[in-house]
């Protein structure tokens, strides 16, 4: 099966080869750590105390298990923590995030040369990948070596679930390799049951990012960042985070004159592109200070939670268009008002749970700056949206304790 599995890769990433290598020379991408892309980790002493590798494919997913690696690193659990992530986001995030502490790799491609390597450098007890991020040559060498894998936070949305449904010959082996799959909903857990995931290893424990987010009436480093970005304190200031392209045009002919705005794209490839839907705008990056129609782009990573800090509303990208939204608890968690669009797929759930206890705002592209106009033109709606969003919060919080107390007794079975 591994031969296999690497002649499809071989196939596929010819046959590919002008996409990804003109986004390489367009964007930068994939231009990085190969070494690390292919298994290679540099020296890790051998294991002291069980060791957990926990992976998340990008930004969002490493967001996700930051309780959750905090947690298995302290008593009763003491394990010894790795982070690894896919992308090259994912990978600053993780650093950023865990590599004062614990080791942060590089979740290898899926050959099965590149996986034996990575584990054999590794050698974790348990390998924690968060949401989904199945791959068949990486679960069956883990299998082969004793190594347990489980889903945690899982999630297999209807998107997902028709496209690995096209190749589910190839994946059951690999969903019945999991010891368990903590799923967040009931739905979910029915998708990874019919991807060959065994009904005794299925659990509904809710979603971790509930538990990730910090509430917080400051953030250090947001009067940092306004000052630098020469934002206008006395003026209200709509951020936008995690946005994609046609959403930024959007934006800004949705807010009144007077209202500043902040945008920060989900990914660098399309900064470029936000600066022009933002004439006159004040690029982070570049140290610029002070605009003059009000605008503003957070083109650097790490820094959201500051811009997030600093609005008087949020509003969420990736909703606006076809992109299945992205997460909005951590501007509910600082008691930012939050609005977001109806593509919220991905997210369906919290949205959901937010709706209900009225601590979030939903709306489409016509009403957006109706919306807008009317919250900013009132302080009172703008306070209860925000608490109510926290209130919300803290009622669906837990699933990281669950989580982490199903991988100990995995590690001790």
């Amino acid at each position: 099966m591994g031969i296999l599995l690497d002649a499809i890769y071989v196939v596929g990433l010819v046959l590919s080869a002008p996409v990804w290598l003109a986004r390489m020379i367009r964007t930068g991408k994939y231009r990085t750590d190969w070494a690390g892309r292919f298994g290679r980790t540099g020296p890790i002493p051998a294991p002291r105390r069980p060791r957990v590798l926990l992976h998340g494919v990008s930004v969002g997913e490493v967001n996700a298990i930051r309780k959750l690696v905090d947690t298995l690193a302290e008593p009763p659990h003491d394990a010894e923590i790795f982070v690894s992530a896919t992308t090259n986001t994912g990978s600053e995030r993780a650093r950023s995030l865990f590599a004062d502490r614990h080791r942060v790799v590089r979740y290898p491609l899926d050959f099965s040369f590149a996986v034996n390597r990575f584990l054999g450098s590794v050698q974790p007890d348990i390998v924690v990948l968060a949401e989904l991020e199945v791959w068949p040559n990486f679960l069956r060498c883990a299998a082969r070596r004793g190594i347990q894998v489980c889903v945690v936070n899982g999630r297999l949305t209807d998107r997902s679930a028709r496209g690995y449904r096209l190749i589910r010959p190839l994946l059951r082996s690999s969903f019945r390799h999991l010891c368990f799959a903590a799923v967040q909903n009931e739905t979910y857990g029915r998708r990874f049951g019919e991807m060959g995931v065994a009904a005794d290893r299925l659990i509904v424990t809710g979603t971790m990012k509930w538990d990730t987010a910090q509430i917080a009436d400051r953030v250090e480093g947001a009067d940092e960042l306004a000052d630098a970005m020469g934002i206008d304190r006395s003026r209200p200031l709509v951020v936008a985070g995690s946005t994609a392209p046609g959403e930024h045009e959007l934006l800004v002919g949705s807010l009144d004159d007077g209202v500043q705005l902040l945008c920060a794209p989900r990914r660098p490839e399309w900064f470029d592109q936000a600066a022009a839907a933002m004439p006159g705008c004040v690029r982070r990056s570049r140290g610029d200070r002070g605009s003059e129609t009000g605008r503003f782009l957070l083109d650097t990573i790490g820094e959201l939670r500051q811009a997030y800090a600093l609005a008087d509303v949020v509003v969420v990208g990736r909703s606006f268009g076809k992109l299945h939204g992205s997460d909005m608890m951590e501007p509910i968690a600082l008691g930012a008002p939050t609005v977001s669009g109806p593509a919220v797929e991905d997210f369906q759930d919290t949205v959901n749970a937010l709706l209900a206890g009225d601590g979030l705002v939903q709306t489409n592209r016509e009403q957006l700056a109706t919306v807008l106009r009317d919250l900013l033109g009132d302080p009172q709606r703008r306070k209860a949206l925000a608490e109510n969003g926290r209130t919300v919060l803290r009622q669906h919080r837990g699933a990281t304790a669950r989580n982490a107390e199903l991988i100990r007794k995995a590690i001790r079975h």
